[in-house]
């Protein structure tokens, strides 16, 4: 291409000086205006966060994710063993417990399930019960589960099942970041019955789980369980009862990270009137980040419904609750389970930075401070 010599230039600026001064102010001006749309994303940013102090939300699956061997020994650890006990107490015989779920139900039909879906599927599969009759029938059986771990010690509830490398070192050091991380568990597993696995495995005195929404979690009584309540979504509070639907694995387990999500700005709404109470000059804390931790495609689908729901609501200008919006979802998928990084990974699909950002780890949290970045935390500001 010729390039004109500045003489030359200089001759055409003025043969043309009027139309092109006009199209320059043209250029400066849309020049101005494109600057201004690229900055809005940064200036709504720092308008939302104005004023307010960031706090992030990590939601734990618990087998496969926490402790491993729950889900492998699924005809003879003490959780297996519960769904035969409770079908056969409360829709068979009441006497006999039935065949055990991994001989009922294919891989799939269990593996990043809940308890709810398990049971109905179990029921079906092993003597015969229709949804229609065994969901009025769930409370029941779940308190029946229940029922059946509490009456064994810890020692028992633990065989066979222990946490995996690397996460009481994980939660003992988020453990130490409660001003700015809340834990708690979004698992298919009966609320009653994570409590005393968590305590069994060692997870409890790590003192990492955050409090338990008082509004809504201490409704249901959990006997002997009571201390060791924590924050979290779970089986027992949520069930489709499709079982015809395979994609009900994942939509039940995303309307559980919706309720987890709701009882931790519960608790912040406690936390900012207790800070106003004493004249704190802390800035009130809001929820910005919720990231979901598991190791089955349960888990990945879920927190990406939970994502495209938040950005829907986002398009839409509004939602169930007004902070809901600005909420940035993550994901940490680990490979500690049944299912490899690269299947969590593919169905992760594409990151929407600001929307939807997981992370797959081949490792899980083998390496503490590699999950903590993972999750957008940092690991610097523990301890």
């Amino acid at each position: 291409m010729k390039i004109e010599s500045t003489h030359q230039r200089s001759k055409h600026y003025k043969r043309s000086s009027a139309k092109k001064q006009k199209a320059k102010r043209v250029q400066m001006f849309l020049t101005k205006q494109i600057q201004w749309l690229l900055l809005l994303p940064v200036l709504t940013a720092i308008l939302i966060n104005r004023g307010t102090s960031a706090f992030m939300l990590i939601t734990f699956d618990v087998d496969g994710t926490l402790v491993r061997g729950s889900g492998q020994a699924a005809d003879t650890s003490a959780h297996a063993k519960a769904f035969s006990h409770a079908v056969g107490q409360v829709l068979g015989d009441g006497q006999n417990p039935t065949i055990p779920v991994a001989q009922a139900l294919p891989g799939h039909k269990f593996h990043g399930s809940t308890d709810g879906l398990i049971l109905l599927r179990l029921a079906r599969a092993a003597i015969g019960v229709e949804p229609m009759d065994s969901v009025p029938k769930l409370e029941e059986m779940f308190d029946c589960m229940y029922e059946f771990i509490s009456q064994m010690d810890d020692e028992e509830i633990s065989e066979g099942i222990n946490a995996l490398p690397g996460v009481l070192d994980t939660l003992s050091k988020l453990a130490t970041m409660k001003e700015s991380v809340a834990c708690g568990l979004v698992t298919g597993n009966v609320e009653g019955i994570a409590r005393r696995k968590m305590r069994a495995v060692g997870i409890t005195a790590t003192h990492a789980l955050s409090p338990p929404c008082l509004a809504e979690q201490l409704r249901n009584i959990w006997p002997g369980a009571e201390h060791l309540a924590f924050l979290g979504g779970f089986g027992s509070d949520y069930c489709s009862g499709n079982i015809d639907d395979d994609a009900r694995n994942y939509l039940d387990r995303a309307e559980q990270i919706n309720i987890a999500a709701r009882r931790c700005r519960q608790n912040i709404d406690i936390m900012n009137s207790n800070h106003d109470n004493i004249n704190s000059h802390d800035p009130p804390k809001v929820l910005r980040r919720l990231v979901h931790v598991g190791d089955a495609p349960a888990d990945v689908l879920a927190a990406k419904t939970y994502a495209e729901k938040v950005a829907a609501a986002e398009k839409e200008g509004g939602g169930a609750d007004e902070n809901e919006n600005s909420i940035v979802v993550g994901m940490v998928g680990v490979a500690t389970g049944s299912y490899s990084a690269d299947l969590l990974r593919e169905l992760a699909g594409t990151p929407v930075p600001g929307v939807w950002e997981p992370v797959i780890l081949e490792n899980g949290m083998a390496d503490p401070d590699q999950f903590l970045a993972a999750c957008g935390v940092d690991a610097s500001a523990c301890c």
